[in-house]
């Protein structure tokens, strides 16, 4: 029996067995309610309401604190001594990693398809206010992370609604707590191994197949896939054993470099249209409160626009504070401050590259699309380049290779520290893990699995509509810890050297409760 038809009948098998599970979820998860003509997934609306309130609750934090936030990335307020395994940069691009990938390429497109150009107004919108929300679930990963006998850090929803939710509510908020870490472990778990693994590696092999000959090129046959999925295995495997260090050693050279690749290719279709980019910018601002073509008008665009943002920057779903948590730092907003840089990143800069260079060059494949015919995300992003840069679609490869891998490795990550949450910290554990997360990957070259994959998405949703109630309830938390450091940052702006020495007086971070 090949080793074709050994992994259809694998996919099937498993297929058969979880679509029931994973369409009577789906359908819960992402259950939609009809507004003006159109449907709006009541989980967007749940993450868009909780980045509105963060916005009002915290005094447009995203807008007023924001040159401080790129101030202490660049390392101002920076503290001696601070307990922590990586610097702001190195957290916030391990972070970013995990969340700028595949569909800010091809989820993008399919945003501007159906929802036409105005769905980037409201993408953009929507990223702006998943900063509030970014920045309040990561100054509460800091805040209540812990600290290991041997420096490493673990942090995470799995840790701040316990100790939250207990030091807030006492007994009865610790019980609760803890199962709803129990829950988010696993809901993290599963989607790691899954959306954050076998989907990237399987989507990144597709890309590279189509540009190599496709199926009766050299990476075409089972084998290639294999060696594929065995390479990024080995990667991933190699980083996965230095830990958040190691990761962010990588993350912190390869985020700047796959996004300045990305971005400045983008770049040249615009100043190459230079003389389209006026009316493309009328095109996203019309057709956001006009939009022609789009099934529910101006309600149709908002809602298409704003899906895309909230699954693209996954503010409010409680995985990046995981990285955010292992941060060099005495005060925990510092880092929720970074954190808010991320959506921008994510949405505001790259997914918006993404649309307005698309609207610009107006590919023959993305009228097409928005016509009613399905063509692939990838594809329509790929034509838009290829009208200026005809070899693009190899560099689009690239592009998608180290989006992938980067994402790859975050995820392992974050795996990593839900199932030692469930599991232990044991070495036995942790091998345990690392292992199955490669096979994973090597999985991921071979099978599709979509049904599984369609499960990863919901679990991962599911995760926030447990992590932002308990952001409502922690709130107040944040609030004092913000002004703590903004204390901090006018007693460092008149003195430069506060609070920049071994400082014994200096309150550490509380890692346990």
């Amino acid at each position: 029996m090949s080793l074709d038809s050994v992994t259809q009948s694998v996919d099937e098998a498993v297929s058969g067995f979880f679509e029931p599970i994973a369409k009577w979820l789906g359908e819960v998860v992402f259950y939609t309610v009809p507004v003006g003509g159109t449907d709006l997934p009541l989980i967007v609306a749940w993450l868009v309401v909780a980045g509105l309130v963060f916005t009002g609750w915290f005094g447009l934090v995203q807008l007023r604190r924001f040159k401080l936030a790129v101030d202490v990335v660049r390392g101002k307020y920076d503290e001696k001594g601070s307990t922590g395994e990586v610097n702001h940069f190195q957290a916030l691009t391990a972070a970013v990693s995990g969340t700028v990938g595949l569909g800010n390429i091809a989820g993008v497109a399919v945003a501007v398809s159906i929802g036409g150009p105005g769905a980037t107004f409201w993408m953009i919108l929507c990223g702006l206010l998943g900063m509030a929300t970014k920045f309040v679930e990561v100054t509460l990963g800091v805040k209540y992370r812990e600290v290991h006998p041997d420096g490493t850090v673990s942090g995470g929803p799995m840790h701040y609604l316990p100790k939250g939710l207990a030091e807030r509510f006492g007994k009865n908020g610790k019980v609760l707590g803890k199962v709803l870490a129990v829950l988010a472990s696993f809901l993290i778990l599963f989607f790691g191994l899954f959306g954050g693994n076998l989907f990237q590696v399987n989507q990144s092999y597709a890309q590279l197949v189509s540009v190599t000959g496709g199926e009766d090129g050299a990476l075409g046959s089972s084998a290639g896939a294999l060696f594929f999925g065995i390479l990024i295995a080995a990667l991933v495997g190699i980083v996965l054993l230095g830990g958040i260090r190691s990761i962010a050693n990588v993350t912190s050279r390869l985020v700047p470099a796959m996004a300045g690749i990305y971005v400045a290719a983008c770049l040249i279709v615009i100043v190459v249209n230079i003389t389209a980019v006026p009316d493309a910018v009328t095109s996203i601002v019309e057709g956001a409160f006009n939009p022609e073509g789009v099934a529910g008008g101006v309600l149709g665009a908002l809602i298409i626009g704003f899906k895309r943002a909230a699954f693209s920057n996954e503010a409010g779903l409680g995985s990046a504070p995981i990285a955010h948590s292992a941060v060099k730092t005495k005060h925990p907003a510092s880092e929720g401050l970074v954190a808010l840089l991320e959506p921008f990143i994510d949405t505001v800069v790259v997914c918006t590259m993404t649309a307005l260079t698309i609207v610009i060059a107006n590919p023959a494949s993305w009228g097409e699309a928005r016509a009613g015919e399905d063509i692939g995300g990838v594809t329509i992003t790929s034509d838009a380049f290829e009208t200026v840069l005809p070899w693009f679609p190899y560099v689009l490869t690239v592009a998608v290779l180290l989006f992938a891998v980067s994402t790859v490795l975050t995820w392992g990550y974050y795996g990593l520290k839900s199932w030692t949450y469930l599991f232990g910290r044991s070495r036995a554990s942790e091998v345990t893990y690392k292992v199955v997360y490669t096979v994973f990957a090597v999985a991921g070259s071979l099978l599709t699995l979509q049904t599984l994959i369609d499960m990863a998405d919901a679990f991962l949703f599911t995760l926030a509509v447990i992590n932002i109630i308990g952001l409502y309830l922690l709130a107040p938390v944040v609030k004092r810890e913000l002004g703590t450091f903004l204390e901090f940052v006018r007693a460092r702006n008149a003195d430069p050297n506060a609070g920049n020495g071994d400082d014994d007086d200096q309150e550490p971070v509380k890692t346990t409760v």
